[in-house]
């Protein structure tokens, strides 16, 4: 018999939300087969199971939150079946397993948060079955603990909140969404905006300072919809993507830059080893790998533009984790991270951006896989953009928009004096950032750099 836990998803996550599980009291499941899913305010995630065996006690619902380290369930042999415990009843939990509760230092939001889940009746093992408790003495409603605490941390009146919870409840994504309501209005009014209501959209690192000075914020248009038309509710992603650029454009005095690179030098390398590398690696050579590592190279001899803004300094960073926007249909972006890629030649790169970007397609990639990240790619050409202006990823200086590389006539120069047209495949690197850090010139000495790296290097050598 194995106990199945809530494992440890990430250095700053506490808890978790079981959101499904794959197997029911009583049927069967391999090792290392998926067993649940759970959702954090990091990431969506599927769980597998430790040991092959038979589910034979589901000790948490779907739906609700508990503790790391928390037991849920347990795997067993099918003698020992017994029913799934009912949705009130405390997780049971062995002396190996307690795990003491601890509040963390509030944190921004990842733009995935679980915001929609109905809130748990147990956040974490305890020895009593009363999971529910007043927020404030004054107030009669019950709340779970982690609403609880997030009431007592604002001074909020949940009387003023409507519920969407069962029965009327106040839920933890009813507590987010009156904060960033606050924090709108705050917006508007030209007070301080609070970080945590403005939840990192793109990826899970720290939000800069919002500044002293008012933030226009225009009012919103109200549209009444007619018989020809369809609502289509914004999700709470799109909400939080909004916020979270919104703020990214008010915090980072935006600059644009663009230079057009020449890949014929890149596709003479390609077309060498494009078979051999799919063969052996599973996936195709695309471009997205090199101008990774012409980034990388190019963020050594411009240490400025890897860097971050706190306040009033600039916080240059002597390693490189390259983050990569990743489309995720029907969901959103998020930004896995490539680590220490100064250290990795082209192929790792390759495996690690092609790996990172399947996981996050199909909700499987880990919360310590989207923190952080010193400089972002985004990789728009790949949907047939020509030219994109990217928001910077706060607190990062920069973001670069790989667009459509598409052929088309160039100047070449001809062996032995000369210049001549050919068809060759051109596309352009346009960047964002932030004139706090820098300026014009520094911002395209590096795009220089960078179209120098990719159309002059000798790629076969990487290989």
């Amino acid at each position: 018999m194995a106990e199945v836990t809530l494992p440890q998803l990430g250095e700053t996550v506490t808890e978790g939300t079981i959101t499904r599980w794959f197997k029911k009291v009583g049927e069967t499941v391999a090792a290392d087969e998926p067993l649940f899913e759970v959702s954090t305010d990091k990431v969506d995630t599927e769980v597998p199971s430790p040991v092959a065996g038979v589910l034979t006690e589901i000790l948490v619902s779907e739906g609700e939150t508990v503790s790391v380290g928390t037991v849920i369930g347990v795997v067993g042999d099918s003698s020992v079946l017994t029913q799934s415990v009912s949705p009130l009843v405390t997780p049971l939990v062995t002396p190996s397993a307690v795990v003491v509760e601890n509040v963390p230092t509030p944190a921004v939001p990842s733009f995935n948060a679980p915001r929609d889940v109905p809130e748990p009746v147990a956040e974490a093992p305890v020895t009593t079955p009363a999971a529910l408790v007043p927020a404030l003495d004054n107030d009669k409603r019950l709340l779970s603990p982690v609403v609880r605490r997030l009431v007592n941390e604002h001074s909020i009146d949940v009387d003023t909140i409507d519920g969407t919870g069962p029965g009327g409840r106040v839920t933890r994504g009813d507590i987010l969404d009156h904060l960033d309501k606050i924090a709108i209005s705050s917006a508007t009014s030209g007070e301080a905006v609070e970080t945590e209501a403005l939840p990192a959209a793109l990826s899970n690192t720290p939000v800069a300072a919002m500044p002293d000075a008012p933030v226009s914020t225009a009012e919103a248009l109200v549209v009444l919809a007619g018989e020809r038309d369809e609502i289509v509710p914004l999700s709470k992603i799109r909400q939080l993507t909004g916020a979270h650029m919104t703020m990214s454009l008010s915090v980072s005095p935006h600059a644009f830059s663009v230079v057009e690179v020449d890949y014929a030098n890149i596709d003479n390398t390609r077309a060498k080893i494009k078979e051999e590398f799919k063969i052996a690696e599973g996936f195709s050579l695309t471009y997205l790998p090199f101008i990774s590592r012409a980034v990388t190279d190019a963020l050594a001899d411009f240490p400025h533009m890897n860097a971050s803004i706190s306040e009033t300094d600039l916080i240059v960073h002597r390693y490189i984790d390259l983050g990569i926007a990743v489309d995720v249909e029907g969901f959103g972006l998020l930004v896995p991270v490539v680590r220490d890629t100064k250290e990795k030649r082209l192929r790792v790169i390759a495996r690690e951006i092609s790996d990172l970007a399947a996981r996050a397609k199909s909700r499987k990639i880990r919360p310590d896989e989207i923190k952080g990240g010193t400089f972002t790619i985004s990789n728009n050409g790949s949907a047939g953009s020509v030219l994109t202006m990217a928001i910077i990823n706060q607190p990062q200086v920069a973001i670069l928009s790989t667009d459509a590389i598409v052929r088309k006539p160039v100047v070449v120069n001809i062996p032995g004096g000369g210049e001549g047209i050919a068809i060759h495949p051109v596309g352009r690197l346009a960047m964002s950032w932030d004139h706090r850090a820098f300026d014009g010139a520094y911002a395209a000495g590096f795009l220089v750099r960078v179209k120098e790296i990719l159309e002059t290097r000798d790629w076969s050598s990487e290989f």
